[in-house]
């Protein structure tokens, strides 16, 4: 019976290997391409390169269109930053509001709140993109940078909520003997306790605003403007030859950027996201 334990362990682990280096396969390709040439890319199947080169970095850095790539990298950081501190500050507000203050229609506003969880984005693409307009902020950053500091991110709103549920109330009680009001609660009693869950959001936040490029490609127009997804667009070209080289070289130096931060934050991810899914 052990040895029958000992093998279906060893085919067990067998099985999520397997498993993994499939789904890493697309990687591993792809950083491998980086360092084949072009004419290569597409030939050669192997995943290490029969001719290594890195002139794909060199050239696909340069940019194109005069336009270096570092310029699309800094555009991509400075949104994604406003992005992130946008949504920590006005969904943990919120989320504070509905945690733990009393007002009218507070369970009907959260019910309201998390019915835009499940309305389909496309729904409201036309209608903010004509709101946009009328105010002039297309092919500004404004209609991506906005709508973060305004709370309109759900989803955020309900993983703080759950977060501060499970918080004891007693912690308020103490500081409102101790002459502290809502204000003080937020930010020196709620807000120290909630850094799993603001870690979280900064994480998520940084990474689907990174990675977007349907919002991106809707309002900005102007090429010294655009940010990484928008960027490594220009290298394809469909009237004429692609740069696959430099665009499998910059897709890899993109993604450096999130796995430093999930890497590097990861301890305190998995435990806002395993605090705030199971308390009530």
């Amino acid at each position: 019976m052990e040895i029958t334990r000992i093998r279906r362990a060893w085919l067990l682990h067998i099985l999520i290997f397997g498993l993994g280096l499939a789904m890493l396969y697309p990687i591993l390709w792809l950083i491998a391409s980086s360092f084949k040439p072009s004419y290569l890319i597409f030939s050669d199947q192997r995943i290490w390169p029969a001719e290594f080169t890195i002139q794909n970095y060199i050239d696909g850095w340069k940019g194109i269109l005069r336009n270096g790539f570092h310029t699309f990298m800094i555009n991509s950081i400075v949104l994604c930053l406003f992005a992130v501190i946008g949504n920590v500050i006005s969904c943990s507000l919120t989320a504070f509001a509905f945690g733990r203050l009393n007002f009218r229609f507070k369970t009907v506003l959260f019910a309201l709140m998390l019915t835009t969880i499940m309305l389909p984005h496309h729904v409201t693409i036309i209608p903010q993109y004509v709101l946009f307009r009328e105010l002039g902020w297309v092919d500004t950053y404004l209609p991506l940078i906005a709508p973060k500091w305004l709370a309109t991110e759900a989803f955020f709103v309900f993983l703080m909520v759950q977060f501060i549920r499970g918080l004891p109330k007693d912690l308020d009680e103490s500081a409102r003997i101790d002459g502290c009001g809502p204000g003080q609660i937020y930010w020196r009693i709620i807000m120290p306790l909630m850094v799993p869950a603001l870690i979280t959001t900064a994480l998520f936040s940084f990474v689907w605003t990174w990675d977007d490029f349907f919002s991106q490609l809707l309002y900005i127009n102007s090429v010294q403007l655009y940010t990484v997804p928008l960027g490594l667009r220009l290298f394809l070209d469909s009237t004429a030859d692609s740069a696959w080289g430099p665009l499998f070289a910059m897709s890899v130096v993109a993604l450096i950027p999130s796995l430093i931060l999930f890497f590097t934050m990861q301890k305190y991810f998995v435990e806002g996201i395993s605090t705030t899914g199971l308390k009530g």
